[in-house]
């Protein structure tokens, strides 16, 4: 383990690229940030070291403690903050979901869920598991072996702590076919100043009756849906090469500020410190 990460004299994130493909390792320690109500588009696998991390969830309040694992699945909400006055360092592995998938097809069979049925679990054989896995996503020129890792720490948490078989594919209703059309035009007109009235009218509801129903089945409202699908929007092209101000107005920011509160809201670092920890220089203009 980084013995930086058990330091609790300031806060600081360092992300980069995982050594795997689809990818990225966060390593970080908070005393005052705290991570406002957000969701990622991928898997948020994430092993404390340090302190209490108090987070919410599916509805509850949980506490990670020293060797403790966090299983957020895709999209799904959480915030974040201390839980002691010491505050609490911690690692966090992000894989795309498409790569799960391809572990989950390639190493474990059909048998293994795709999504966990518990935001926090206390393992120590998985927790050593994913903290081999995670040391190996941070060095280079360890490609395989990170891959290898990953998928095998994965999978392994998966099997044990996913979904039962065919819990998690219950039948779409009327209401979730509306629900999962609602998503796809936020994810598509992201950059338009939206409404609830013109999301409602999309789906043929009430504004009141959508609100409650998009809450009902993604967990968030709909505004925190979006800013997280302008945030991914935002990361795309500031890796692509576009400047800070100009990744803000096209992912649908109304300015620079908005953007870097939103962002590091999500992320606990400003876009140009994650560009930089990522490997690219921020252009300004």
């Amino acid at each position: 383990m980084d013995p930086s990460l058990t330091t609790t004299l300031t806060d600081w994130a360092r992300f980069r690229p995982g050594a795997g493909t689809g990818m990225t390792l966060m390593q970080a320690h908070f005393t005052d940030h705290a991570f406002e109500r957000h969701s990622h588009d991928s898997y948020a696998i994430g092993l404390t070291h340090s302190g209490v991390q108090t987070f919410h969830c599916r509805g509850a309040l949980h506490a990670s403690q020293a060797g403790d694992v966090i299983l957020f699945n895709p999209d799904e909400p959480h915030d974040g903050s201390r839980g002691t006055d010491a505050g609490f360092g911690y690692s966090m592995l992000y894989v795309d979901p498409a790569v799960v998938q391809a572990w989950r097809d390639g190493a474990a069979g059909t048998q293994v869920c795709a999504y966990f049925k518990s935001p926090l679990i206390h393992d120590p054989q998985a927790a050593q598991a994913l903290q081999q896995a995670m040391a190996a996503a941070a060095q280079p020129q360890e490609r395989l072996r990170a891959e290898e890792l990953a998928s095998a720490a994965l999978v392994g948490l998966l099997r044990r702590y996913g979904e039962r078989p065919g819990a998690a594919a219950s039948a779409l209703d009327a209401g979730r076919a509306r629900m999962d059309q609602a998503r796809a035009y936020i994810a598509e007109y992201f950059a338009d100043d939206l409404t609830v009235e013109r999301l409602a009218q999309q789906v043929g509801l009430s504004r009141v009756h959508f609100t409650r129903a998009f809450g009902q089945h993604f967990g968030v409202p709909p505004h925190v849906y979006l800013n997280a699908v302008r945030l991914r929007q935002a990361q795309t092209a500031l890796l692509s090469g576009q400047p800070l101000a100009q990744a803000a107005l096209s992912a649908g920011f109304s300015d620079q500020s908005h953007f870097n509160r939103r962002f590091k809201g999500s992320f606990g670092v400003s876009p140009g410190n994650w560009l930089a920890q990522m490997g690219r220089v921020a252009a300004q203009e």
